[in-house]
């Protein structure tokens, strides 16, 4: 949702309604990943995209209809047949689409949820996509990382109620304490790990048991990408972190390089010892399994101290390291001199980068975004034409086979 939550909130804070449609569910080659969407717009206007052109249409359609009658719809799309005219994928993928009505009488947290995602706050949003009482499909709950608990009156904390209550669509209930405090746990795990995700409980939120399953859209703050060394090869590597959905920090210790106006593709630039910075971003808790560490500075006095502190963080995505062969051999053997074992050394990309023929700064750095990506997915960096097999790969966690179409 985040990708068309500008104009969402434009026509949510003005007083109208719209037709969302959400992915929830991606299987095989599917285009898209959960929590992208599609809205139907108040003017007759579409924004946004759900599969990259193949079921947009009835997409489109379906949202209107849940406009006029109000009543949520999980929708899945699969292979097309050609021979009845169908719509469906035509990359061989399945996508299961909820489509609901928001307004702020369907969806009031909305502005919230909106100001906690441009503030950078962890926020999840909760959804019931399918339930054998109709009544709860389309009700929420807004989940973050933690929460107070609520009070009472004097100011205690309220007693929970000891059976099950429900209350009005969007006003942050799912149906019944048990679901909430079910829901609420799990939706953390996942926004602590920055994924969206369905969720399967009993009908009353048991822990085992089917019948409700809920969409877990998690915004968490942008992955980090942090680039070591204030070069015209940084400058490049920035600009496209941050079109690959980063949040890019440039490091030097040189002040007379590394500054805002040399690069512009940066969120920050900080001028620091490289491996002071890391250290202290390490003990801070923001570095995460997310995030990228690039080091280009390949001056021994840099990147070797970094390097140690880089290749000792145990999660992190990926750790890539800038330079000629002879100078990874060198940095090789600098890093086992200061103790780095065999395995810590094998969390290293160096040199830097996939073997793409990449001469310039800007080629470069489509290299190394290339192997961040192999790497995200198990790509192979192969020319799609050269191999067989699916197009897309995907993460684990989705691996799974659908449910069948008939249990919804």
């Amino acid at each position: 949702m985040r990708e068309v939550m500008t104009e969402l909130m434009q026509w949510w804070s003005a007083g109208e309604t719209v037709g969302v449609g959400t992915v929830v569910g991606t299987w095989r080659s599917a285009p898209r990943q959960p929590g992208a969407s599609m809205l139907v717009g108040p003017d007759g206007s579409a924004v946004g995209s759900v599969s990259g052109g193949c079921v947009e249409g009835a997409v489109y359609e379906l949202g209107q209809e849940v406009i006029d009658s109000g009543r949520p719809v999980l929708q899945r799309y699969g292979v097309s047949d050609d021979d009845a005219y169908a719509v469906g994928l035509t990359c061989g993928g399945i996508l299961d689409v909820f489509v609901e009505k928001v307004s702020q009488q369907t969806f009031p947290e909305l502005g919230d949820v909106a100001a906690d995602i441009e503030a950078g706050r962890p926020v999840a949003v909760v959804t019931v996509i399918e339930h054998p009482e109709p009544s709860w499909v389309g009700r929420r709950i807004v989940v973050h990382a933690e929460e107070q608990e609520p009070e009472s009156d004097d100011g205690l904390p309220a007693e929970p109620s000891t059976v099950g209550w429900v209350t009005p669509l969007g006003s942050g209930s799912l149906g019944t304490l048990r679901a909430d405090d079910a829901v609420r746990d799990d939706a953390r795990g996942l926004l602590a790990a920055g994924r969206s995700a369905i969720l399967t409980y009993g009908p009353d939120g048991e822990r085992r048991g089917e019948g409700l399953r809920v969409f877990v859209a998690a915004h968490a703050p942008k992955p980090r990408m942090l680039v070591f060394g204030a070069i015209d090869f940084a400058a490049a590597v920035a600009k496209v972190g941050s079109f690959l959905g980063y949040y890019v920090t440039v490091c030097d210790a040189r002040p007379v390089f590394a500054t805002a106006t040399r690069f512009p593709g940066a969120d920050e630039v900080v001028v620091k010892w490289p491996h002071d910075y890391l250290q202290h971003e390490v003990e801070q808790g923001r570095i995460d399994s997310r995030t990228i560490l690039c080091v280009l500075t390949h001056d021994p006095k840099f990147d070797v101290p970094l390097l140690e502190v880089a290749l000792r963080i145990p999660h992190v995505a990926y750790v890539g390291a800038m330079g000629s062969r002879r100078t990874h051999e060198d940095r090789m053997a600098r890093l086992r001199e200061a103790g780095l074992t065999e395995a810590e050394l094998g969390r290293m990309s160096s040199p830097i980068g996939l073997d793409l023929g990449a001469r310039t700064p800007e080629e470069t750095a489509v290299s190394i975004a290339a192997e961040i990506i192999a790497l995200r997915w198990g790509g192979e960096g192969q020319r799609l034409a050269a191999v067989d097999g699916p197009i897309h790969h995907h993460h684990p966690a989705h691996d799974t086979e659908p449910p069948p179409a008939g249990s919804r």
